[in-house]
């Protein structure tokens, strides 16, 4: 790929230049009136606006060259680089799966050298500039398949990271972790020989259990979420931890960081308190319930579970600092439209349901309701059927 022209002044002042215009406008504005790639410099503009929020240095860096959308979403935001690189250091690691190079920036901070590896040649092209600009002299480039080098290399590891693609051929969704590409279990004893550690970044969507039976021996699982939104899995082992009971973490990376942490043997060993709806309706942060800590969540704040299968929790009073959104009960009501037009003139309320008969979608439409509002509809079931409770935010 030839990247002489993004280097060209007039190019850069461009992109600096029109950084808060609207892309297609530009485009039309300045067609055949440029020497330079029109093109590629509208395409630097708007890659710039979309990574704002998601790579703000990256976006503020004029040097930094940025690939076709596509690349750019299916990145890591700063955000959770930052936060997979805390306490991560040594003398050698190797991303395996580099793509823009996001994860292999910000994980390579605390180490003297970096291997990036990316089968994609032009991706390759454009990370290997952006990286020699952000981290000059640290990183070995190679444009070529992760496993097959670290198969055949002699270097070992401080930390071997991998983002095994989570769609195969046809652009289905996977959720299997053999399914995925690179096929990290199939080379997992070469990948453990040749590494003190390693770290796997998995898709939101993979079953965290069928990952576990792939690869039994992973010693700890973090369900990254940002504002309640989960965003990765991630896959921890190392040498030194070998004998270490397998745990599982779930964070929420948001204006105030949360972190619930329990084992497997815990969850399994609790019996939960059944009981009918109190003073207040519990939610977990969205990782606590990705991450399975169904019983443990209620054992360990004293909570009562409405069901087995609800995952919604109740109390008479508010929990102090708990990884969940509080809600304040105000009456149990009806599904029929008459009483529910009688509360909400303006047909306007948020609907949430959690094991309920229908789906929010279906509840919203059978009453003739759209979200918004301070109010909340919560369709649940209970030991005694199927409820809805009028509610407002607590917490």
């Amino acid at each position: 790929m030839d990247l002489t022209h993004y280097h060209r002044a007039d190019f850069q002042q461009f992109v600096q230049d029109h950084l808060t215009e609207d892309p297609a406008l530009l485009l039309f504005r300045y067609l055949g009136k440029t020497d330079f790639d029109l093109k590629a410099a509208v395409q630097q503009i708007s890659a710039r606006q979309k990574a704002a929020k998601k790579l703000p240095s990256w976006a503020s860096n004029p040097q930094v060259i940025f690939p076709t959308s596509i690349s750019l979403e299916q990145s890591s935001s700063e955000q959770t680089a930052e936060f997979k690189a805390r306490d991560r250091k040594g003398k050698l690691m190797i991303d395996l799966t580099g793509g823009f190079g996001v994860d292999s920036y910000f994980l390579s901070t605390g180490f003297e050298k970096a291997i990036y590896c990316e089968q994609q040649v032009e991706l390759a092209e454009i990370a290997e500039h952006n990286l020699e600009v952000l981290a000059p002299k640290k990183f070995e480039i190679v444009k070529g398949d992760g496993l097959a080098f670290l198969a055949q290399t002699e270097k070992h590891f401080d930390m071997i990271y991998a983002d095994p693609a989570r769609r195969g051929k046809g652009n289905q969704k996977l959720y299997k972790l053999q399914d995925c590409e690179p096929d990290v279990v199939s080379s997992w004893e070469m990948m453990k020989s040749k590494a003190d550690s390693i770290l796997l970044k998995l898709s939101p969507m993979l079953d965290i259990s069928q990952a576990l039976t792939e690869l039994p021996d992973i010693q700890k699982v973090q369900v990254v979420s940002v504002k309640n939104e989960v965003k990765e899995l991630l896959l921890h082992w190392s040498l030194k931890g070998v004998e270490s009971p397998l745990s599982i973490e779930a964070i929420d990376l948001g204006t105030k960081e949360t972190s619930f942490s329990f084992e497997p043997s815990e969850e399994e060993s609790i019996n939960s308190i059944i009981g009918e709806v109190d003073n207040y309706l519990i939610e977990p942060f969205s990782g606590i319930l990705k991450a399975g800590a169904f019983k443990t969540f209620g054992a360990r704040f004293n909570l009562i579970k409405l069901d087995p299968n609800s995952h919604l929790y109740t109390s008479s009073e508010v929990p102090m600092e708990i990884p969940a959104r509080v809600f304040k009960v105000i009456q149990e009501v009806q599904p029929k439209k008459a009483e529910i037009k009688k509360l909400f003139p303006a047909g306007k309320v948020n609907v949430i349901t959690r094991n309920y008969a229908t789906g929010s979608e279906a509840l919203k439409k059978k009453l003739s309701l759209k979200d918004g509002g301070d109010d909340f509809l919560i369709g649940t079931k209970t030991q005694t059927g199927f409820k809805i409770y009028w509610c407002r935010l607590a917490k």
